[in-house]
């Protein structure tokens, strides 16, 4: 029995071990962008500081190795169960030391956690196990542990829980292991009853860490974006979060702001007539990305325009946005429309799934501030979308600011070159986002930038419209290699663009 019991919290240690890896990654992620760099450091420092726990739990005394696991689950399941609780505090109110916390957490997490499957070893060992038998119970189990938690995490627990709520699920795990391991084992294990009462602690302080994770989330929140936060939300893609400000209303997308409600008019108006007022014979209309409906409330004042296809990898993103009355009044009810058709894949996927062929096609994705992202940016998606435009027709892309991140801009119009379509950079100053940028482009190579439109616009007049195609001195061309796939140098670009931007 008692075999049995330490082979299932060999299941759960190493579960809840990788669990605080994927939990910190992730929140490293949300909050500092560029998710591959995150994962990497997060857990290069993890398996680092594994390796040094496991190298000092030969310093356990032979005669106290049970005493020691138990209190290493305790220690666990306190620094692990509030890892995810503090790092977010700190970010939202304390962001200057919010790295070294983040290193620090990991490296004190991982160096408990490696002290644990070698002292369970030493247990079996003490045990009279035979060494072969040890060595693959315990280490089938840890790998099986380690399946378990991510399949479940991605699935289950990131969007259900929120990484809160997990992080302290998985402290309340550890401190079970340690609370029946006590019990288990009370005729071997010193002052067991003081041991028992530790660990009833630490498990009521998660318990009620667990309870109150959507005020801590909320109160941290509230510190990150300053606004009153009216919803908030993690989806199996991303953090959602909206503020509210008197009239304003914004959306925040892993904590980069999508848009504010006061002038989002001028980046979406912007963005769709420049090309669609130039295709009055434009009947089909695809939109990637732009889940907010913004965008497609912008092509709808075109009475040419028949179908829309909205491509948006999130379904919790359209749904907002279907749902709520502030945001459906700020969409017009767009996404409801008979003509709109939303389809919740990823883009890239559903392009080589279909062969439909667009008159307009809207590329309105987030900022490729990660590989995930930056592959949308790349020769061969552009190609994918290329394949899908008319030929007398035009596309438009985001293209991040060519004031800001020049690099970055310049360097997705040489990347809609290199895959075969005629460019037409253009820019407009939207006073949450500073001066931001846009490229049209197309298989066909002439295009003049239209003199009316024949839509209402608050933002954009003849005077505005021709002022979009011209660039000042200070914002020269550059000349920039496109994004290949198999580098995804726009990545390093828009990071190093704008960390000068922040300093």
């Amino acid at each position: 029995m008692r075999d049995r019991v330490l082979i299932l919290s060999v299941l759960i240690v190493a579960s809840c071990g990788l669990g605080y890896e994927l939990i910190t990654s992730a929140l490293a992620s949300y909050l500092l962008g560029d998710s591959v760099l995150q994962f990497s450091s997060v857990i290069g420092c993890y398996l680092f500081a594994m390796g040094v726990g496991s190298w000092a739990s030969r310093y356990v005394r032979d005669d106290d190795v049970l005493n020691r696991f138990i209190d290493v689950e305790l220690m666990v399941a306190l620094l692990g169960g509030i890892s995810a609780a503090a790092l977010f505090l700190v970010f939202a109110w304390l962001s200057a030391p919010f790295r070294t916390a983040l290193y620090a957490g990991v490296f004190l997490i991982g160096l408990m956690v490696g002290m644990e499957i070698p002292l369970v070893m030493r247990i079996f060992n003490q045990r009279k196990a035979e060494f072969r038998d040890i060595v693959s119970r315990v280490l089938t189990f840890d790998y099986l542990g380690a399946l378990a938690v991510s399949l479940i995490f991605p699935l289950l627990l990131a969007p259900r829980l929120g990484l809160l709520r997990t992080a302290f699920l998985f402290g309340i795990l550890n401190a079970g292991v340690a609370l029946w391991t006590t019990w288990l084992f009370r005729a071997e294990v010193r002052r067991p009853a003081e041991r028992a009462v530790r660990g009833a602690v630490v498990l009521g302080l998660l318990a009620m860490g667990f309870i109150a994770s959507p005020r801590m989330t909320a109160w941290a929140e509230k510190g990150l974006y300053g606004d009153e936060v009216v919803h908030a939300e993690t989806t199996p893609y991303q953090r959602l979060v909206v503020t509210r400000w008197h009239d304003d209303l914004r959306l925040y997308i892993n904590g980069n702001l999508q848009f504010s409600s006061r002038d989002e008019h001028r980046y979406h108006e912007s963005l769709v007539h420049p090309g669609l007022q130039a295709l009055p014979w434009a009947r089909n209309v695809l939109v990637l990305g732009g889940g907010d409906g913004l965008a497609v409330r912008e092509i709808l004042k075109h009475r040419n325009v028949e179908r829309v296809t909205l491509v948006d990898l999130d379904p919790a993103m359209t749904g907002l946005f279907s749902r709520s009355a502030p945001l459906v009044a700020l969409n017009q009810g767009s996404l409801k429309d008979p003509r709109v058709t939303v389809v919740n894949e990823d883009a890239g996927r559903w392009l080589e799934t279909h062969a439909e062929v667009y008159d307009f096609i809207v590329v309105d994705f987030p900022d490729p501030s990660n590989f995930g992202l930056g592959r949308l940016y790349s020769v061969p998606v552009y190609h994918l979308m290329a394949r899908h435009l008319a030929e007398k027709g035009y596309m438009v892309v985001q293209s991040t600011s060519p004031y800001f991140a020049p690099r970055s801009f310049w360097s997705v119009d040489a990347t809609l070159q290199e895959a075969g379509l005629h460019t037409w950079p253009y820019h407009a100053y939207v006073p949450s986002f500073g001066d931001w940028g846009f490229i049209l482009a197309g298989k066909r190579d002439d295009y003049a930038p239209p003199r009316a439109l024949d839509v209402p616009a608050r933002y954009l007049d003849p005077d505005t419209l021709r002022e979009l195609f011209h660039f000042p001195a200070d914002m020269p061309r550059l000349a920039m290699p496109p994004n290949r796939l198999n580098e995804q140098s726009l990545v390093r670009y828009f990071d190093e663009d704008w960390r000068k931007v922040i300093r």
